[in-house]
């Protein structure tokens, strides 16, 4: 019997691929017998925050992974694909689809079996801890103790989502993100007098409590709330999530900013407010994000949120195989492990999979190549500085060089991949 806590995509997908692999599973998740402050629901692989993947185009480092893990025949890839909703260059999903398709696999599986309660104490034996950024206070103090060390802790936010139909769609119009794919996202236009009207209302908008003292909050970059970015200075949110690259009226000019819909499920019945991640409070949120001309009587079915989310210090605590470097059965996966990302937490969750199934039937196991996507993320969580480890996603800053420099970025990329996807395959061959 191998034990997985958390039901989250690092533990469905590790759960699910020891059970293809012949072994017994106890899957441990808590929800919805004990909730979480961001959590909506019981079912396994719940999206938080967005419901896009990242992109599909093997010339970033999320659709590199993402064609490694389905060479790995992952369970979220799948998942993903099944439950795909419109969204130009990137993998996005209808929320609720996404969540029930994973869970019927888990449920549905005769080797898996699903304990709806916390998990107190870690089990004896082989485990995967994956109980996620959000993970109970028992996990964590379970943890705490069997490593002699501390907990690096860091605020994320998540968008708020509307319904379709209380947008106004008379006051904007359908483009690519950026002019990169099909014209899948709703584009909220702004001239430069509603951009300050919209901002001055943000900057000073009140946000909600993170219950205890800010300063000693750090918030990782990849999801910082729109207005803290927006306090860095009046145009900040121009040339980020409201920038209008590539987007123009029917008459050639372009908007002075931009806020980006991105359809949540395929029915088209709900947005979500693309890179609009807060912990303004609710009925301050409802004011400010309708001063967006588009979203004058938005009708918010779930407001942006602020919670805490938890990670080991990976370089002092982790092997690259995922394994804790003093005590070798017990194995962490997930945004626990230090990876940032839906993917990411993924990737880890199988290669901890696949590293427990050697474990458990005497083998040695597995680093994944250096050059590939998934070997490179877990290379980098235990070779980072600990001093200021944070969490990491899948980005081609993280593979080792190519043998020649290639100038051209486009091209690079490509090398990056093809080069990966080898590795990968031979990899593959070498140790199915």
């Amino acid at each position: 019997m191998i034990h997985v806590v958390g039901g989250g995509l690092a533990g469905s997908e590790a759960a699910w691929q020891l059970a293809e692999r012949g072994h017994e599973v106890t899957l441990w998740e808590m929800r919805p017998e004990k909730p979480t402050p961001a959590h909506h629901t019981g079912l396994c692989a719940e999206l938080v925050c967005s419901n896009s993947l990242g992109s599909k185009l093997l010339s970033s480092g999320a659709g590199l992974l993402k064609q490694e893990l389905r060479t790995l025949d992952s369970l979220i890839i799948a998942a993903a694909e099944e439950t795909a909703v419109p969204a130009g260059g990137a993998l996005a999903v209808d929320r609720e689809a996404f969540g029930r398709w994973v869970t019927d696999r888990v449920l549905g599986h005769p080797r898996i079996r699903l304990v709806r309660e916390e998990c107190i104490k870690l089990p004896e034996g082989i485990v995967i801890v994956a109980a996620g950024p959000l993970a109970s206070n028992a996990v964590t103090s379970e943890l705490q103790t069997i490593t002699n060390s501390d907990y690096l802790h860091f605020f994320d936010a998540a968008a708020p989502i509307i319904t379709g139909e209380s947008i106004l769609y008379d006051q904007g119009f359908w483009a690519a993100r950026y002019d990169k794919g099909t014209a899948d996202y709703f584009n909220c236009p702004m001239t430069k007098e509603e951009y300050l009207r919209f901002y001055d209302a943000l900057v000073t908008a009140e946000r909600a409590p993170l219950g205890h003292a800010e300063d000693s909050v750090s918030v990782f970059e990849g999801c910082m709330p729109v207005e803290v970015m927006a306090g860095r200075g009046v145009d900040t949110l121009r040339f980020g999530p409201m920038r209008p690259v590539g987007l123009r009226f029917p008459d050639g000019s372009r908007p002075y900013a931009v806020v980006q819909l991105r359809r949540e499920n395929t029915a088209a019945s709900l947005f979500n407010l693309v890179g609009f991640q807060t912990r303004l409070k609710w009925g301050e949120q409802q004011r400010v994000f309708r001063l967006i001309p588009a979203l004058a009587r938005a009708e918010f079915v779930r407001f942006g949120v602020m919670h805490r989310n938890t990670f080991v210090n990976a370089p002092r605590l982790l092997k690259a195989t995922y394994q804790l470097q003093e005590v070798p059965n017990v194995f962490v996966a997930g945004q626990l492990a230090g990876v940032e990302g839906y993917v990411e937490s993924a990737s880890s969750g199988l290669v901890a999979a696949l590293n427990a199934d050697r474990l458990a039937n005497g083998q040695e196991p597995l680093v994944f190549p250096e050059e590939t996507m998934t070997g490179a993320l877990a290379h980098y969580l235990v070779n980072a500085d600990p001093k200021s480890f944070q969490p990491m996603k899948a980005n081609f800053g993280i593979l080792p060089p190519l043998a020649e420099r290639i100038r051209d970025k486009q091209k690079r990329k490509e090398s990056y991949s093809h080069r990966a996807l080898a590795a990968m395959q031979t990899f593959r061959e070498r140790f199915a």
